[in-house]
């Protein structure tokens, strides 16, 4: 009876990986073929917090994919909210995370795809269009780039790494700017980089690329697939803070897992000092 059910488990997580990856290739095809066109683009609450209409159809893509196959689960994607269905499976879709590097042309963005099964992060994935890199993490079963296992860097402290972080989308307003935290820690490291793009800095933690990144505030879609994807390349990921990472109000610092410690005491100095 045993064997039966590990079979059963095996084939539903296969069908909600192919569904993620199928979702993910698709909208990035989309993307990827309007890319250029300098779609016109409104503004969510704030100058700097924009929305296109390929953000849009690109939701509609990966929403109607999911929808085909599990049409009862829940759905909570950046553009159109909370979708209702049974709670034991929840799908957390980022259509087009580095909007304003796409509505300007700058070819930095991607696509992410996370899933929650009675709350766990149970499988997440990355679809980056310009390089045709999908990154794919199961829960248990590791992370790979387009099939190849990848790993985090072995980057043994933060004076020799590269670091990772963005800027929150109403910085005129938020109480949290990140210019200090920026600031502080390019000093204390190789560089920092920002790409503009949390979906793909976290991505390239899990690759081994960069060595840690971190953002003040997020939203769920930013971070479900990415953090699933740096754990399960061995790194650590936490709040700003170093508590447990909420998925219902993000905040992240993740890192190859060697860096972790300096890289939270760096930016609780930064913290305490305002």
């Amino acid at each position: 009876m045993s064997s039966v059910r590990v079979v059963f488990s095996w084939s539903v997580s296969e069908a909600f990986r192919e569904v993620a990856v199928d979702a993910a290739r698709r909208a990035g095809a989309f993307l990827r073929s309007r890319f250029g066109s300098r779609p016109a683009f409104e503004q969510k609450g704030s100058p700097t917090n924009l929305v296109t209409e390929m953000d849009r159809g690109a939701e509609a893509i990966i929403v109607a994919a999911i929808r085909a196959r599990f049409p009862d689960h829940a759905i909570l994607a950046e553009e159109g909210g909370a979708l209702p269905g049974a709670a034991a499976h929840r799908w957390i879709v980022d259509p087009l995370d580095g909007t304003t590097n796409y509505a300007h042309g700058f070819p930095i963005y991607g696509v992410s795809i996370g899933l929650e099964v009675e709350g766990v992060l149970a499988a997440g994935v990355v679809y980056d269009p310009s390089r045709d890199e999908l990154f794919v993490a199961e829960r248990g079963r590791g992370a790979t780039l387009n099939g190849a296992p990848i790993r985090v860097s072995p980057t043994p402290r933060m004076a020799v790494s590269l670091l990772g972080t963005s800027y929150p989308n109403d910085i005129h307003r938020a109480a949290h700017d990140n210019l200090a935290e920026h600031a502080a820690l390019m000093f204390r490291c190789h560089s920092v980089r920002t790409i503009g793009s949390a979906v793909l800095g976290l991505a390239s933690v899990a690759a081994g690329r960069l060595d840690g990144y971190w953002e003040q505030h997020l939203g769920p879609w930013d971070v479900a697939a990415g953090a699933l994807l740096i754990r399960e390349a061995g790194g650590t990921v936490t709040s700003v803070s170093g508590g447990p990472l909420d998925l219902s109000a993000p905040s992240i610092t993740a890192s190859n897992g060697l860096v972790q410690a300096e890289l939270l005491a760096a930016l609780k100095e930064v913290a305490s000092a305002r």
